[in-house]
């Protein structure tokens, strides 16, 4: 009884502190302008089933496509068997679900030991991959000692979780061999049914060894649970959601701001009435509150991948721009709003903005804006959308923009083209 309610006040904690972490992040992403992704329904149900449980963005990078499949697959499975471990913690029960299940409870066993093992093969390749090979994708200079060290220690928990699963069933079954009560014979364990010849005989060992790591997996699990929201694994819980409020619309498309819009038609026809809009307090984003609900979502989404800043040209050709850092920037901005908020109160400024503090405007104007970095993304995240509500604010509220786009838009305004000759000059390269 005692393990039991040290077991429950285990589960109450961690389910409270998790809530509470996940309402802020849900509160943080609320302070974004408004925008409408209702629509569509069965379209966006098929994005997300494709994009987020398919996985079908991930597999232009073969190696990674297949070392992430097995972690997703292995980790969405293998914790199917919490439910389990999570009722004989309350009830004091052992492997509660073999009796309704029967025979089948032993094909469970074996499907999950051998997604563990994938699971263990797909970190530990991981891990080599960012330690050892190097790969430069996740080098830059956002990716500073924090990121690097969040990455390992998602890696080394995963790592250390599976281990424990694995001793706890070779325990478990070396217990069941010795006929020991309370340990019921489930079947085979076909991968720690290997290790289970390398533990000892002593009945008090093997129960000391199952019990520890039965305990260390379950507590393992709620402290990772726990850790997500700080770490950039939470597009763990956040790809789902995200990839069902995609863009629909063509990657080429940029968005009007309505009240510039009703401005420009009632230059045009006199005669027009304009719409009702809902006037932000900016044109453009000059802080995290400027952009919408999903630009928040995005950042909160993002695993850091470097998918993006591999592919943008701007930052291939040695220029400033890294799309990674700009999500990265934006998470960062936001968590620091919501922690001012939290201790000062939601209309306190500290005096720092999104532009400026944390993204330059040599990064803003670096972009090409080509929606590669959006192409790239395996979960449907736009830097580009962030980008260019900065650059809009910079033009449209500061008029502080690059001497080459000055000189544009003069022409445009002057002779409706960015050209500096005349709009009646503009076929006389054909008359030749």
């Amino acid at each position: 009884m005692i393990g039991q309610l040290i077991f429950l006040s285990i589960v109450i904690v961690a389910v409270v502190f998790f809530s509470k972490n996940v309402r802020k992040i849900g509160r943080n992403i609320k302070l974004g302008r408004s925008i409408d992704r209702s629509d569509h329904f069965s379209d966006r149900l098929a994005v997300l089933l494709k994009v987020a449980f398919g996985q079908t963005k991930m597999v232009k990078r073969p190696v990674a496509a297949i070392l992430h499949l097995f972690v997703y697959v292995g980790f969405v499975v293998i914790n199917l068997e919490v439910l389990e471990i999570v009722i004989d913690g309350l009830f004091g029960t052992h492997r509660i679900f073999f009796e309704p299940l029967g025979r089948f409870y032993g094909f469970l066993i074996g499907v999950f030991e051998v997604l563990a093992l994938l699971v263990l093969v797909g970190v530990i390749l991981f891990y080599a991959r960012r330690n050892w090979i190097r790969l430069r994708r996740f080098k830059g200079v956002e990716m500073t000692q924090w990121p690097l060290t969040d990455a390992n220690t998602i890696l080394i928990a995963e790592t250390m979780l599976m281990i424990a699963f694995l001793i706890m069933n070779a325990a478990d079954y070396r217990l069941q061999q010795l006929g020991v009560s309370h340990y019921t014979s489930v079947g085979t364990f076909p991968i720690s049914g290997f290790v289970a010849p390398l533990l000892p005989d002593s009945e008090f060992m093997l129960v000391a060894i199952e019990r520890f790591c039965w305990w260390f997996h379950i507590v393992g699990i709620f402290a990772f649970l726990n850790y997500l929201p700080y770490s950039k694994h939470f597009h763990i819980l956040m790809a789902f959601p995200n990839t069902y409020y995609s863009n629909l619309q063509p990657k080429g498309a940029f968005t009007n701001m309505a009240s510039v819009t009703n401005e420009v038609k009632a230059m045009l026809d006199p005669s027009y009435v304009p719409e009702p809009v809902v006037q932000g307090s900016r044109f453009g984003a000059k802080d995290v509150a400027d952009l919408t609900w999903k630009n928040l979502m995005d950042a909160y989404t993002c695993t850091e991948c470097g998918r993006c800043t591999s592919s943008c040209p701007a930052n291939i050709t040695g220029k400033l721009l890294s799309p990674r850092k700009i999500m990265m920037d934006t998470r960062d901005r936001l968590t620091e709003v919501g922690n001012l908020i939290d201790q000062h109160g939601k209309d306190y400024s500290d005096g720092k903005s999104l532009l400026d503090s944390y993204i330059s405007r040599e990064e803003i104007w670096a972009c090409t804006s080509c929606n590669a970095c959006t192409e790239a993304c395996p979960i449907n995240i736009d830097p580009l959308a962030i980008i260019m509500e900065l650059r809009r604010f910079a033009v449209m509220e500061e008029a502080n923009v690059p001497t080459s786009l000055n000189s544009m838009f003069g022409n445009i305004e002057n002779n409706g083209a960015p050209w500096k000759y005349s709009p009646a000059d503009r076929l006389n390269w054909a008359k030749s």
